[in-house]
């Protein structure tokens, strides 16, 4: 893809010729905090009813209270597919560096290289005990069964390869074991998470992955949403799948409340709780406003712009528009951990955290297939600062937003006779991607 880059920057650069946060601060800990990440599957920014451009048209207390108490990022940013997403935050590396920029399922090899320096592997030099609950995908079609643990994960139990194609009969693997599953998954997943948390007697950091809201769309138990004129009919789902989406968000977060009201006081109030998107809405239930098929897959606001939430001990109350990416994830749960490590991709967020400015001027997203080496598997590309965002997607030419003015992308700056202003942007950002790519 490297190749694709510099022909993208030729081609760009032929077309023109040129002459915060407030709040209250939640009480510091008095040993390392526990930390929990919690992952929500094809949930964008437009369906969490806390962010600005979201909606509440989806009831989601857990959530929201976790919004109330914590910080809540506007500006955060994942790949626009799961897997790519999972590998920012295990390594703290763009995909082009590790070679993981799309759904690892249609790659053939290992998946993820276990050569990389994960998360785990730090945590495993401190006094953590540490497990990965919920999907893991990162494992290519020719993965062992103990691909986890090859990164460092002691404990693993979950959806292996892909996500599960009925929500009430799935396979999960445990440390390296298959076994069948009948349960709901989101429940399955949040009842591990429990007893594995009641049985630690160290600091923890679990990374809870869970599939939803992801598709299947289907009918979640009636205790764990409100709408109870809802049909478990195939072709009703088929015909307006939105309506089930927000069950399954709504079933999400009764089950993350039911894991939060398990810990006993003591545990809350040193647990740092991180909930992140790993990518953009499904375009079958996302906002209009994104525009059509502008959402999951793609690397516009629609795709990328996720939400993230964090919560506990140290953390300011209130709202961030620092730029934020899945990379910085890696960094960040380290130092909770107390360790410094260091990516050329990965910055730590906790200044923001704390109510001081972040040191991201740009974020980068991207979309590949296969391996960035091999010209021509480049589906795109962007990188944006506190107002403007390039887009560049693969045979097409570069477009420039204003995300102030215009946070949907509706209007490109570059069309017809840019500006003088609009052109030396475009070339500023184009510039940044190729610092960033070296």
């Amino acid at each position: 893809m490297r190749g694709f880059h510099l022909v993208a920057a030729t081609v760009f650069l032929s077309l023109f010729s040129l002459c915060g946060t407030s709040g209250k601060t939640s009480a510091q800990p008095n040993i390392r905090p526990n930390i929990l990440l919690m992952i929500a599957d094809d949930m964008g920014l437009d369906a969490s009813p806390c962010h600005l451009l979201g909606h509440a048209s989806v009831s989601m207390p857990t959530l929201e209270r976790l919004c109330h108490e914590g910080m809540v990022f506007e500006n955060a940013y994942a790949a626009p597919v799961c897997s790519p997403t999972r590998a920012t935050i295990m390594t703290g590396q763009y995909g082009f560096r590790t070679g993981v920029g799309s759904a690892i399922p249609r790659m053939d090899g290992q998946g993820l290289s276990i050569d990389e320096k994960s998360l785990f592997d730090q945590l495993n030099g401190t006094r953590y005990s540490s497990a990965i609950i919920g999907k893991w995908h990162l494992a290519g079609s020719d993965a062992p069964l103990d691909h986890p643990f090859q990164f460092g994960v002691k404990e693993y139990y979950g959806m292996f390869k892909e996500g599960v194609r009925d929500y009430s009969n799935w396979n999960a693997v445990h440390n390296g074991e298959t076994s069948r599953v009948s349960g709901y998954a989101t429940t399955v997943l949040t009842d591990r998470a429990i007893d594995w948390i009641k049985a630690q007697n160290e600091p923890w950091f679990l990374w809870l992955a869970f599939n939803a809201p992801h598709r299947p769309f289907h009918l979640p138990p009636q205790d764990l949403h409100s709408n109870n004129s809802l049909n478990d009919d195939e072709n009703a789902i088929k015909k307006t799948p939105l309506p089930y989406y927000h069950a399954a968000l709504e079933a999400l977060d009764s089950e993350m409340g039911r894991l939060l009201d398990s810990l006993d006081d003591e545990t809350r109030q040193n647990t740092v709780v991180i909930f992140v998107g790993d990518n953009g809405t499904p375009n079958q239930v996302a906002s209009q406003q994104y525009g059509h098929w502008r959402a999951k897959g793609t690397i516009f606001q629609g795709g990328t712009n996720v939400p993230l939430i964090m919560q506990g001990p140290g953390i300011k109350q209130g709202r961030s528009t620092a730029l934020v990416n899945t990379t910085d994830l890696y960094t960040t749960i380290a130092s909770f951990a107390g360790l410094e490590v260091k990516t050329r991709d990965s910055y730590n967020i906790r200044p923001i955290l704390e109510g001081r400015s972040g040191l991201r001027k740009y974020v980068y997203v991207e979309h590949f297939k296969d391996h960035p080496a091999k010209v021509g598997n480049s589906l795109g590309w962007a990188i944006r600062d506190a107002q403007y965002k390039l887009v560049v997607l693969q045979g097409k030419p570069p477009l420039l937003f204003d995300l102030n003015a215009d946070p949907f992308e509706e209007t490109d700056l570059l069309t017809g006779q840019p500006s003088a202003d609009n052109q030396a942007k475009a070339i500023e950002l184009l510039l940044a991607f190729e610092e960033i790519r070296k």
